[in-house]
């Protein structure tokens, strides 16, 4: 609570105090001096009408699942942080808000919630994501920085994937028509021009400009990586009565399921519901209580985790792939080559030399990806891939995963990757109850909304049933 009230405005200060003033009440009701602190407390909420402004920090605090008030922050887990921070910063109410990744380490609920809150903010927001469907709902004005260049697009998500789209097919059109005209320029220099005029002269000078210019077009490509892999077996991965627990909070009870070869499962749930639990039970990284988890024979599985593996900052990009192999095969059963691969994967030529120190956390993070899928596995865990990857490469990601022969197990809250990735849903509801679901993660969110919203509706008509009826008054005599 101390570093969510951290902001320099008074009335966080008078909200402070208030929260501090009934803590030592509520501990010694008794104590003359605890009463009177409370009291004046009190007294300065109403001076300051801070009591809307505790309303919605407290709002703000449920939605983030921020319930311990008490706890340090050092205590924390990572997520747990970042929700902290991002409370702080909420409720501060700035006039200008920048958000980084705001949605990373959030459940659904609390990005739904997030989703709303933002839409109706008062002030500018400038906010960098990765999350497709936050910005469809966010946005209204997006800017990318492109090689080197910054496009502006208005609109939200979609807008931009048509407006970028016209973009490039424009300048892909012009560069065709620049390529035309300087083979036709080039033909005539060719032909032994001579500056004898003006005009010749001027002629030359802009053929000299359209050699400079033309070729320089850079634009995403669409790309796809194939890798081959070994042959896999119908039957995966079977748990059968697994129980698991952890720091005495139950993550599993009872729990039983069948992964086939080929399937597409997607994770999802409530924060600290055990969702990588299971993944790192699958991985052998942790034992379960009791119950059996057992993986089939012709499984190889590679790992893609939250927290990368040490790496070796002062290797080159190119040498820390090179360790796996110096080529692989694709599903054709083609050679290819680390840096033809490295290209695939969003790593231009003149980045292969480049000391791994130099790159930044989310080129770590491809990188490590890239050198998971180069063990060319036939069963791949995703551990929220999407928190640290850019766009282009949950792309690339995503186009792997379709064309993927194998299994692939993820847990993510990002709901465009898992419509994307996924059509058989384990939903991690806290206290060891799993669920699952059939069909895209967007379908189940709907009827997730529209079963709450049947819910409030029985309640309160259960409530106005079993309210006390006014009875009928008597009529008045004559």
């Amino acid at each position: 609570m101390d570093a969510v009230f951290s902001g320099s405005q008074k009335i966080y200060q008078t909200i402070k105090n208030y929260e501090q003033a009934v803590n030592e009440y509520s501990a010694h009701p008794d104590d003359e001096s605890a009463i009177n602190r409370y009291e004046k407390a009190e007294a300065r909420m109403n001076e300051d009408d801070a009591w809307n402004v505790q309303s919605d920090v407290k709002t703000i605090l449920t939605q983030l699942k921020i319930n311990d008030y008490d706890k340090k922050v050092g205590e924390l887990s990572g997520g747990q942080k970042r929700r902290v921070a991002l409370a702080q910063v909420l409720v501060e109410s700035p006039d200008l808000l920048l958000l980084d990744e705001p949605t990373n380490h959030l459940d659904f609920d609390s990005i739904d919630w997030l989703e709303k809150y933002l839409s109706g903010y008062k002030g500018a927001i400038m906010l960098v994501t990765h999350d497709r469907y936050f910005l469809d709902q966010v946005a209204t004005k997006i800017f990318e920085l492109s090689f080197g260049k910054l496009y502006e697009y208005t609109g939200n998500y979609q807008d931009y994937v048509e407006q970028k789209a016209t973009r490039v097919q424009t300048e892909m059109d012009a560069e065709h028509k620049a390529q035309q005209l300087y083979k036709s320029e080039l033909a005539w220099m060719k032909a032994g021009a001579k500056a004898r005029s003006t005009k010749q002269q001027a002629r030359i000078n802009r053929f000299n400009e359209l050699k400079e210019n033309v070729g320089n077009l850079q634009v995403d490509e669409d790309v796809t990586v194939s890798l081959g892999q070994s042959r896999l077996g119908k039957e995966v991965i079977n748990i059968k009565d697994a129980n698991l627990t952890i720091d005495n909070k139950p993550i599993l009870k009872d729990f039983s399921i069948l992964i086939q070869g080929n399937e597409r499962i997607g994770i999802s749930g409530e924060n600290g519901a055990g969702k990588t639990s299971l993944l790192n039970a699958i991985a052998g990284d942790i034992p379960l209580d009791s119950g059996i988890i057992k993986i089939g024979e012709t499984v190889k599985l590679a790992y893609y985790r939250q927290i990368t593996e040490p790496i070796d900052e002062d290797k080159r990009v190119i040498s820390y792939l090179s360790d796996i192999g110096q080529q692989v095969t694709n599903n054709n059963g083609e050679k290819i080559s680390v840096a033809e691969l490295l290209e695939e994967f969003l790593f231009p030529k003149f980045m292969h030399g480049t000391l791994i120190r130099k790159l930044s956390g989310g080129e770590k993070r491809r990188l490590y990806l890239l050198k998971l899928l180069m063990e060319q596995p036939n069963v791949l865990l995703l551990d929220e891939p999407s928190n640290d990857l850019d766009i282009s490469t949950l792309t690339v990601l995503e186009n792997y995963v379709n064309h993927f022969q194998g299994t692939v197990i993820t847990v993510s809250h990002d709901r465009y990757f898992l419509d994307k990735v996924a059509d058989r849903l384990l939903i991690f509801e806290g206290d060891g109850k799993v669920s699952e679901h059939r069909g895209q993660f967007s379908e189940y969110l709907a009827s997730l909304a529209q079963t709450r919203v049947a819910d409030k509706k029985r309640i309160k008509t259960k409530r106005n049933d079993n309210a006390p009826q006014e009875s009928a008054k008597p009529k008045a005599k004559n």
